[in-house]
């Protein structure tokens, strides 16, 4: 084994859970050079990996079909030995069976699988999500379950090494893209004043996430909680957050984040559940969720814009431990 190519062209937290299947094959073949494709956005999540030769990037925003013939020409010079697609769009697998690999590897949900050298079943049957990735490289010897990994460099442990000289701290990371996946305002704002009374409280997000961020930095009303929501990038966060006191996190991407820094973790799911297989795999990790069975619940695996049967039990229903 020679050259290999991963995909995973999915959000944030799917590439994250993509990095064990990059250990476990830089283990079983260190001479190998192992590149990744990742759409645009999530690149940065790998720099520093030391088990990464290049890292690629599908940016649909400069045209979707010519990012992909782009792309697939580009591959074809590489002549892989191998290509592990760890992603089910059909993009993703033109690209995969195009790319004049000697092998492709993939999740049988792929529309383009049934071209692929091996197809690989995805089930939702109660394992996580880095089992199933693991799944597609049994063949190699592939051990069925890792942490994923996450390299922060020196330059961003002393970015955020200020925030962490004034004793215990927290960080919430209160903003999802699905909002039914996260946890209600009002919530975040009664944690975030229990927290603040013992130790600092840092508001964790994207630029996207600034405003939320500081409307609830607002009701928290405290000089111990700060927004830096837009000011750290993503390993300068997942640096600041391995050392917390505790992290609290909707099902989302921070929570593999989460993982990845083996951090101490509470995440609070809505209207998704730990079963389907993306849960948190740091060795402190808690999961919050109401205790009642509701009929509607999951209402799907992504989430929705908003709650399909208008209540949002899922969410207002959850009890604070820390209350």
């Amino acid at each position: 084994m020679k050259k290999i190519l991963i995909i995973q062209t999915a959000f944030l937290g799917d590439v994250i859970l993509a990095t064990p299947v990059i250990s476990e094959m830089a283990r079983i073949y260190p001479a190998c050079k192992i590149d990744v494709l990742v759409r645009k956005g999530n690149e940065s999540l790998l720099k520093n990996n030391p088990f990464i030769n290049d890292v690629f990037v599908f940016d649909k925003q400069k045209g979707k079909y010519s990012s992909i013939l782009k792309l697939i020409k580009q591959f074809r010079t590489h002549k892989y030995d191998e290509i592990i697609n760890l992603q089910r769009f059909a993009s993703s697998g033109l690209i995969t069976v195009l790319s004049g690999a000697k092998a492709t590897i993939g999740f049988n949900k792929n529309p383009f699988s049934f071209l692929f050298t091996k197809k690989v079943k995805h089930l939702m049957d109660n394992r996580h999500e880095v089992e199933r990735n693991l799944e597609c490289i049994k063949h190699h010897g592939a051990n069925t379950i890792r942490k994923p990994e996450l390299f922060p460099a020196d330059s961003d442990y002393q970015k955020v090494f200020p925030f962490q000289q004034h004793g215990a701290y927290f960080c919430l990371a209160p903003a999802s893209v699905w909002f039914t996946k996260q946890l209600p305002f009002d919530k975040w704002v009664t944690l975030g004043k229990i927290l603040s009374k013992k130790g600092k409280v840092y508001l964790l997000g994207g630029k996207e996430d600034r405003v939320l961020c500081e409307e609830i930095r607002a009701e928290i009303d405290s000089e111990n909680c700060l927004n830096l929501a837009g000011e750290l990038n993503l390993l300068q966060s997942a640096a600041l957050i391995k050392s917390a006191q505790r992290n609290y996190v909707n099902d989302s991407g921070p929570m593999h984040i989460c993982s990845a820094m083996n951090a101490p973790v509470t995440t609070f799911y809505c209207s998704t559940i730990p079963a389907f297989g993306f849960g948190p795999l740091s060795d402190d990790s808690k999961i919050n969720q109401i205790q009642e069975n509701l009929y509607c619940r999951p209402c799907g695996i992504h989430g929705f814009k908003s709650c399909p049967e208008k209540h949002f039990r899922c969410g207002h229903e959850i009890i604070l431990d820390e209350e």
